[in-house]
Parts: structure tokens; C-alpha cells; sequence
């Protein structure tokens, strides 16, 4: 996996964040990877915590935080990305005037994540049934977080459910709201801004505030596994 990642067009990825605050990378996990850790779904002892979505007006589904230690695939995908995604992620503070800049490596993000007490692992897999939606939203939670993420899709959209598109919402100033609509495909690693993104003006850099979520699954079972960077509170 770590050589996987290694060998991917980050230059082109890079890009792709900068102008469009997203990036698709196409089979970065096999299938029978993508069948495990949906069949893991129902391991109680992989997980923290599991969140009725409908019970906090989320959407309609369900969602469980892994434990620690994490599988180890999802570990090594979190530790081999994130030094990719650092740099842009600094470039990003720099043009927008933010005086923050991130670690070199996940593992220095994490202790200072535990120096802010946020200890708590942040991946996580949802599942969403016929009906099953997720409402527009952000994943902060805490003080420190790493302002990018990145979603891995576990089923063939089309042949394990219908409908169920990734939706992200660009919120510019002064403007309408644009709405992206995606269809992963199963293996299919999606990278994306967890909070905003720069957009060069006549005036500068200004801040392009993005939210994401899922539209509503018609047909089948949907399964995701989300990597945030950055410890909760």
C-alpha cells in the first residue's frame, strides 16, 4: 500500500486540490481490500463508538469510529498520505494569511493533537441502507484539525446500490452556492478540503468555504471508510 500511494502522480493530485479543492484517484484499493473492511462492519471490538445518524439529524444511516490501534490498512494509508497533503495544506495557510503550518509527518500532527487533548482516532465507516442520506457538514472536532481528508468507496455504485452520489458544496462569497456531484467507483480514493480551499481573486487569495455530504441511496447498502487526519476531543 505505502508503495502504492508513493507512486501516484502527487504532482497532478496537487493541482487538482489547489484548482478545484478535490481530487479522485481511480482502484487505490483492491476489491477483495474493499470486502474485508466492509465485512469488518459488524466487529464490534474495531470500534469506539457508533452514531445513529437520524438520532442527531446527521442524515439517515450509520457510522462507527474505529478504535486504536487501527487496521493496519487504514493506518498505513493515513500515515503514507498525509506528508503528500502537508505541503499543499501549508501552501494553503500561507496564501490565505493563516498563521498556522502542520508537521512534516502524521505522526508529529498527532502529538500535537494529544498536546491539545485530542486523543480520540477520527477514521471511521459508515453505512447507509435504501432511504440513507447524510446531511451537509464539516469534520473538525477539535481545535487542531488538518483542513483535508480523504473517503475510501467500498461498493460498485450501480451494482451494490443506486444513488448514494458524494456531494460537495462550494460556498464563494457574495455568490451562489456550486454544487459537485460525484460516483466513485468501488477501490476509488477521493481527497478532498474539510473545511475550504484558496481561490485566487483580482485581489489576492480569498477563502472558499466547502461542506460534503451523500444524497439519498435508492436502491442496496452503501459502505465508506473516511480517514481524518487530525484526533478528536
Amino acid at each position: 500500500m505505502k508503495e502504492t500511494i508513493e507512486q501516484l502522480d502527487w504532482d497532478t493530485i496537487s493541482a487538482q486540490l489547489n484548482e478545484q479543492g478535490y481530487t479522485l484517484v481511480k482502484q487505490i484499493i483492491k476489491t477483495d481490500e474493499c470486502d474485508y473492511l466492509a465485512k469488518g462492519y459488524e466487529q464490534k471490538e474495531l470500534y469506539r463508538k457508533t452514531i445513529n445518524m437520524e438520532r442527531y439529524r446527521f442524515g439517515l444511516g450509520e457510522y462507527k469510529y474505529f478504535n486504536y490501534p487501527l487496521p493496519v490498512i487504514i493506518e498505513l494509508i493515513r500515515y503514507s498520505v498525509y506528508p503528500h497533503l502537508a505541503p499543499i495544506a501549508n501552501n494553503w495557510m500561507r496564501v490565505l494569511n493563516i498563521n498556522k503550518q502542520f508537521p512534516e509527518t502524521h505522526r508529529e500532527l498527532l502529538e500535537e493533537c494529544l498536546a491539545h487533548q485530542q486523543t480520540r482516532p477520527t477514521p471511521l465507516i459508515l453505512r447507509y441502507e435504501k432511504g440513507g442520506y447524510n446531511t451537509l457538514h464539516q469534520d473538525l472536532y477539535g481545535n487542531i484539525y488538518f483542513p483535508m481528508q480523504l473517503v475510501l468507496f467500498l461498493d460498485e455504485p450501480g451494482k451494490d446500490y443506486g444513488g448514494g452520489e458524494f456531494v460537495l458544496i462550494e460556498q464563494r462569497p457574495r455568490a451562489q452556492s456550486k454544487a459537485i456531484v460525484l460516483k466513485p467507483g468501488k477501490g476509488d480514493m477521493l481527497i478532498f478540503t474539510t473545511n475550504f480551499r484558496p481561490v485566487k481573486g483580482s485581489k489576492g487569495y480569498y477563502r472558499v468555504n466547502m461542506k460534503h455530504g451523500v444524497s439519498e441511496v435508492v436502491s442496496g447498502r452503501r459502505h465508506t471508510l473516511g480517514i481524518i487526519f487530525h484526533d478528536a476531543v
